[in-house]
């Protein structure tokens, strides 16, 4: 019995620090920010230099414990543990952000007071300048990653391409993806493709002339155009203005033509009426009458009667 838990020991003993630095090796810098004037605030307002720290795995690994420097001369080898350590600033313990799970980030302050929180550190970084960061296992011996940074222009950062891999690119202001993921996408942005294709600015004032001149020849041409048009339109109104006043015109002389006419028939027509009725009164009067009246006597049974 005791033979087997001195095997577990034993084994414990072999495994669990081979298995923590496996977990270590998945931790990385993934983006580095110098000189921040106008990025990233922390919980008092204040703007400071920062890394991003990500776990590249599917897994959660606590980096507690673990350390970050910016002070190159932790590399000399002859330098005993506690000597490095002392160059080197810890990341609190016992505390819930400094377990990542799979593919989390952790940003952390530097140039800062580590009492302003767990994510403010001491690391120095001076803005404009090159530097050099990395990250120590909780030995202060094992290192698991670095990263040297080029000069950085204020709100740039120097970053991975993507989370874990092994390029590094320089982001615009307007890329910078403090914890969050990173993309190759973003390396350059428009502007500074911009300029670079044409520092003096001589291709896009020509292009800008050249799109002003060419709107103004399409407004030339459309307004010219539709002038045309409502010439046209208008010439063919008082075409037919003209043209009804004639008819209108070619109607009143008709009208009174027939009018005069008109005239002229009904002075014959009421001559042959008075004719006609002058001759029915010839052809229709009587002969003339003495006017005496002669009564003839009649026998009835009234004389009778009378008698």
């Amino acid at each position: 019995m005791k033979n087997k838990r001195l095997l577990w020991l034993f084994l414990l003993t072999i495994l669990v620090p081979d298995l923590f630095g496996q977990g270590a090796q998945n931790i990385k810098i993934n983006e580095v920010l110098t000189s921040n004037t106008a990025n990233l605030q922390d919980d008092y307002g204040d703007r400071m230099a920062w890394i991003e720290l990500v776990n590249t795995s599917f897994s959660t690994f606590n980096v507690r414990n673990m350390f970050i420097t910016t002070d190159r001369s932790v590399l000399d080898k002859s330098m005993s543990a506690p000597q490095r350590i002392s160059l080197m600033c810890p990341i609190p313990a016992h505390e819930k952000m400094t377990e990542l799970s799979g593919k989390q980030h952790l940003l952390l302050f530097l140039n800062s007071n580590p009492a302003k929180g767990i994510n403010h550190l001491n690391a120095k970084l001076t803005a404009g300048q090159a530097g050099w960061v990395a990250l120590y296992d909780g030995n202060g011996i094992d290192l698991i990653d670095s990263v040297s940074v080029p000069p950085l222009q204020p709100n740039t950062s120097f970053a991975r391409t993507e989370d874990g891999s092994s390029q590094w690119v320089v982001k615009a202001a307007e890329n910078v993806t403090p914890g969050s993921n990173n993309t190759s996408t973003v390396a350059e942005s428009k502007s500074s493709r911009l300029k670079k294709n044409d520092p003096y600015g001589i291709g896009i004032t020509v292009l800008s002339m050249g799109i002003v001149f060419t709107c103004l020849l399409l407004l030339y041409a459309v307004f010219r155009i539709f002038g045309s048009y409502m010439k046209r339109k208008q010439a063919e109104k008082e075409a037919e203005q003209k043209q009804r006043r004639k008819e209108k015109e070619k109607t009143v002389e008709g009208l009174k033509a027939t009018k005069v006419a008109g005239s002229d028939s009904s002075r014959e027509v009421y001559m042959a009426v008075i004719a006609m009725a002058i001759k029915q009164y010839e052809d229709d009067t009587h002969d003339i009458e003495s006017g005496i009246i002669t009564i003839k006597p009649k026998h009835s049974h009234w004389n009778n009667l009378k008698q």
